[in-house]
């Protein structure tokens, strides 16, 4: 009875999510990407499996929260982190992309969802198609880049970096971000992947659920909506790991997300125009972070002693030079000259917006706000069971993924290997497991 009802969840969501897609007209790119030509090394091909999947916004606290028995019981079969710290800012683009490369915002580029480049004079969107498939605005390795440099395919069912060919690699099947295909269909890619030949079979796969953190913005953290979503990904989760299982190989999953989510107060926000001269300074960032780019550096210091004489409960005021060391988010971290001269930091529950604000938001420092922080589950043979650890960075997950896969790397990232280690068995057993 219950999978019937976990069936009727998934097809519900999916029925309104078509409906909503109609009714808005949008043209989405659903068609599968191939680059042809490629194939596994024979020694890759002797690799595990391991399914990537983020929950956008999937508070830490939310499995247990809203009793996501699948999620819960999983986390039971592997490992559970009581929390895993986003870096700041904690949003999507950002930490989806730190997830993948192991390093900062500040050290990979993409420092918030949207945001300007003062040498090219030019924004960044996440919303705009051109920007987000310009490898040019990506640093880092991702780790599909890292894996297909080494003759091992991947996948990608959406992730921040997959529709950009950076440093020229693309994973090998990969679709352009849309949200219209069914979940059903979703699940059915990736056990279409798993039973491809060896020599063509990805050993690494990247999915994203965006459901949660649309609920969490549009409802609120604590409503029954967002509640209603965490069921969905919780029945869809198990729907894909029983279909994997089916395929008869040792797939390995690690569930993340990227960020977590708060209630913030909608009738007291803080305008921009009320904060900033647009006419000496470019302004970018979002709800809870302005940044100040100085059209003459000489207006710099007087607007900041100005904006240190407005600054009250509301937000904190910093010199880029000045940023709290914890946020990697200074002069010293600045790699790519993306961050601005002056950077407001609004308090959680206020908000910077030049309208009303929807109910939940995040971004702020994971440091001071624990509702920033996010999920991490894992499980399948490299893990040892049933263990809850620690709060840890999102940074280290690369290095844990590239451990599982046999990747080495020699770039230099934030991440630390030895962070996670004590979360998989041991390797020289595992690999004889493998053989």
């Amino acid at each position: 009875m219950q999978n019937l009802l976990d069936h009727a969840m998934i097809k519900y969501f999916c029925l309104t999510g078509l409906l909503l897609l109609v009714i808005s007209g949008s043209a989405q790119d659903t068609t599968q990407h191939v680059i042809p030509g490629r194939r596994n090394s024979p020694e890759q091909q002797k690799r595990p499996y391991v399914i990537m999947i983020s929950v956008d916004g999937m508070r830490y606290d939310y499995a247990e929260k809203y009793q996501a028995k699948h999620l819960l019981a999983l986390s039971g079969q592997g490992v559970r982190a009581e929390s895993m710290i986003p870096s700041f800012p904690s949003l999507t683009f950002p930490n989806h992309y730190s997830l993948v490369t192991g390093m900062y915002p500040s050290h990979h580029g993409v420092i918030n969802n949207n945001f300007y480049d003062a040498g090219r004079k030019e924004f960044y969107s996440m919303k705009d198609p051109k920007k987000v498939s310009d490898s040019t605005w990506y640093g880092g390795t991702p780790l599909w880049v890292l894996a297909e440099q080494q003759q091992m395919l991947t996948a990608s069912l959406y992730w921040v970096g997959s529709e950009a060919p950076i440093k020229t690699v693309y994973p090998t099947y990969y679709y352009s971000y849309n949200e219209k295909i069914p979940i059903q269909e979703r699940i059915q890619a990736v056990v279409n992947w798993l039973s491809l030949p060896e020599e063509t079979r990805p050993h690494l796969i990247t999915v994203y659920f965006p459901e949660v953190d649309h609920a969490g913005h549009d409802f609120g953290p604590d409503a029954p909506e967002t509640e209603r979503q965490v069921h969905f990904i919780d029945s869809a989760v198990n729907a894909m790991n029983e279909a994997v299982k089916k395929t008869g190989l040792d797939v390995s999953f690690v569930l993340v997300s990227d960020h977590g989510m708060t209630n913030i107060d909608r009738e007291h926000f803080i305008s921009p125009y009320s904060v900033a001269d647009t006419s000496k300074f470019i302004i970018s960032g979002s709800e809870v972070m302005l940044q100040l780019f100085a059209k003459d550096k000489r207006d710099i210091e007087p607007a900041y002693k100005s904006l240190k004489a407005k600054s009250n409960s509301d937000f904190d005021v910093y010199l880029k030079s000045e940023m709290p060391r914890h946020l990697h988010y200074g002069t010293k971290d600045d790699r790519m000259n993306r961050i601005g001269d002056i950077l407001l930091l609004s308090r959680s529950p206020r908000v910077f917006s030049y309208k009303k604000p929807k109910p939940g938001m995040h971004g702020f420092d994971p440091y001071k706000v624990k509702d920033m922080h996010a999920t991490f589950i894992a499980w399948g043979p490299p893990f040892k069971k049933d263990i809850v650890i620690a709060p840890f960075e999102n940074v280290n997950v690369y290095p844990l993924i590239t451990q599982i896969l046999g990747l080495p790397y020699t770039e230099k990232i934030d991440g630390k290997k030895k962070a996670l280690k004590k979360i998989l068995v041991k390797r020289r057993s595992f690999m004889e497991q493998k053989e």
